[in-house]
């Protein structure tokens, strides 16, 4: 019996992952539940699972559900608390972290330390301090499964690899990318509305990550996420425009062979397969079918359209606290958007003013502790210069 704490329950992947466990049987059972604030999608998860734990993130729900959950269910703390001491439960054997950004980064923590099989589909914190957190999942013996399609895709490609050796087997990864709803359009992208961004062509996904793969940011994080988890340099890492999103991600051996992962693009697969690694089992998906593919394309990126995914890679390249610096100023920005508080390309300027703001000697990868630091106070920084460009330009609302 394995049993699973899902982090981001009510979300699309936490979601997706209760019903890939219900569809996996009575060998996998739900032992705890965490979501943000949306108490009667959770309520009705712990009603039809039967968890013995489940926390609520936000302190002010996490207070009105007391007394609605089920007989036998037990509240954790609410916040950054609840969600540590889920991740890091005795009995849980496998942890899906599905929550969305930097909160992710201490229950991620947790996890590691508690020596936990994790199924990993919160970026973020690899972004901050990736080369940390893999040294300190081999020193905890902790097993990180990515569960995004494209670090999935890569992570089944390389299987094969005799001792994890992979830079030395590897000359180059193929990060495939949507495209996101942008890629096609001629006219500029100053007037995109938080309704057109939030409308992905192939992905139904949450508010965050949808911004950040329509402005190709999601892709440049995964990069980052990539190069920590299989321990390649970044310039082995080339980003190719895929929009039918079937071929997942691809791996080029120094041999020349390319080993590629394709399926429909459905989440389903990839939660599966990162609850029940190192086995497969069958899945909701429907198989493959090659007849019914007309073609399957695939384009370079524009790096002058869609800055976001340029600074990414700039700032993998400075290293140390610029990739943390990288994602709390998107965190903010695609925030701010959000809101209806800045204009679509004014991301990509909030994220480029807070890293010029960042200097750093310091080339080697961060502590954990720097990472949390230097989180802090990027959001400060990209958060006054979104009040800046607010007062200086009308902003479209949601």
């Amino acid at each position: 019996m394995k049993k699973i704490v899902i982090l981001g329950s009510t979300g699309s992947i936490g979601r997706n992952a209760l019903s890939a466990v219900k569809k996996l049987g009575p060998g996998y059972q739900v032992l705890g539940l965490a979501a943000n604030s949306n108490l009667e999608g959770l309520l009705a998860q712990a009603r039809r699972f039967h968890p013995r734990y489940v926390s609520v993130f936000d302190y002010t729900a996490s207070v009105r559900v007391k007394g609605l959950l089920p007989r036998g269910v037990k509240l954790l703390d609410a916040g950054v608390e609840g969600l540590s001491e889920m991740a890091s439960l005795k009995d849980a054997d496998i942890v899906l972290n599905a929550v969305t950004g930097a909160v992710g980064f201490a229950p991620l923590v947790a996890a590691i330390r508690a020596s936990k099989h994790i199924a990993l589909a919160n970026k973020e914190p690899m972004v901050m301090a990736g080369p940390a957190l893999m040294k300190e999942a081999a020193r905890w013996q902790a097993k990180l499964i990515p569960v995004d399609s494209e670090p999935s895709a890569i992570f089944q490609c390389l299987a094969g690899v005799k001792d994890g050796n992979y830079n030395a087997a590897v000359s180059k990864i193929f990060l495939t990318a949507s495209g996101g709803p942008f890629y096609a359009r001629k006219s500029g992208l100053s007037n995109v509305t938080v309704k057109e961004a939030l409308n992905h062509p192939r992905w139904n996904m949450g508010p965050k990550i949808t911004v950040d793969s329509a402005t190709l940011m999601n892709k440049g994080l995964e990069a980052i996420e990539i190069s920590s988890l299989f321990a390649v340099p970044l310039d082995k890492i080339q980003v190719l425009i895929h929009p039918q999103s079937v071929m997942h991600s691809g791996v080029e051996f120094c041999d020349g062979s390319v080993l590629a992962q394709l399926s429909w693009p459905d989440m389903r697969l990839p939660i599966q397969y990162a609850l029940t690694w190192p086995e497969r089992r069958c899945s909701l998906v429907p198989p493959l079918d090659f007849f019914k593919l007309s073609r399957l394309d695939f384009a370079k990126p524009d790096f002058k359209k869609f800055p976001c995914l340029e600074l990414a890679f700039h700032a993998a390249k400075k290293g140390g606290g610029y990739p943390a610096v990288l994602n709390a100023a998107n965190e903010t920005a695609v925030e701010k958007f959000l809101k209806g508080m800045v204009r679509f390309t004014d991301i990509a300027e909030i994220v480029g003013k807070t890293l010029s703001l960042h200097h750093e000697n310091k080339p080697d990868a961060i502590t954990l502790a720097e990472a949390v630091e230097i989180d802090g106070w990027a959001r400060q920084k990209a958060a006054d210069i979104a009040a800046n460009i607010k007062r200086g330009k009308k902003c479209l609302h949601p």
